[in-house]
């Protein structure tokens, strides 16, 4: 059986990810409309979560 664990994603590898820019997702955090994870100081998300969020259509509801 193969391991389908998921990694965890850095801030910028999810900005990457998504294309938008980092600042643009710590935005999204402080506002708290984006799956994320505070682990010690650094932001973490699962890639998965984050695919999910764009499909379900919540991320188009975000105002600037």
């Amino acid at each position: 059986m193969e391991n389908t664990k998921e990694c965890w994603s850095s801030l910028e590898k999810t900005a990457e990810h998504i294309g938008v820019n980092k600042d643009t997702i710590r935005n999204w955090i402080e506002k708290g409309v984006i799956p994320a994870y505070k682990v010690g100081k650094q932001w973490k998300f699962k890639i998965s979560e984050i695919d999910e969020w764009i499909r379900s259509g919540e991320s188009a509801k975000i105002v600037e």
